[in-house]
């Protein structure tokens, strides 16, 4: 299993903690593969990038506009998180459903 997401965020800390601490692939240093990234574009869509971000709001209009796949290229900080890779299932944040699905 692989997680990505960054260190300081609380969210990727708790799934980390449930999930019995598998390594964690920080995006801010790694940034994101990009045969992963588009997957996951595929199979999220609009749903991958975090609007709610401290990021994203420190972006301008211009800025904003660009593609999705564009804009996690240049900013992977705007992902939401974590991005979970089990198997060959990719799973999306840490909420209800994900948990159930990982951990029973």
């Amino acid at each position: 299993m692989d997680v990505y997401g960054i260190k300081s965020c609380d969210t990727c800390r708790k799934a980390l903690k449930e999930l019995g601490n598998p390594e964690l692939v920080d995006i801010r240093e790694n940034g994101l593969p990009e045969d992963l990234l588009r997957r996951a574009a595929e199979t999220f869509g609009n749903d991958l990038l975090n609007r709610r971000s401290t990021t994203w709001r420190g972006l301008d209009e211009q800025t904003r506009a660009k593609p999705m796949l564009e804009l996690l290229r240049e900013h992977p900080l705007l992902m939401k998180r974590p991005l979970i890779l089990a198997g060959d299932r990719l799973y999306l944040g840490w909420g209800e459903d994900v948990r159930k699905a990982l951990l029973g």
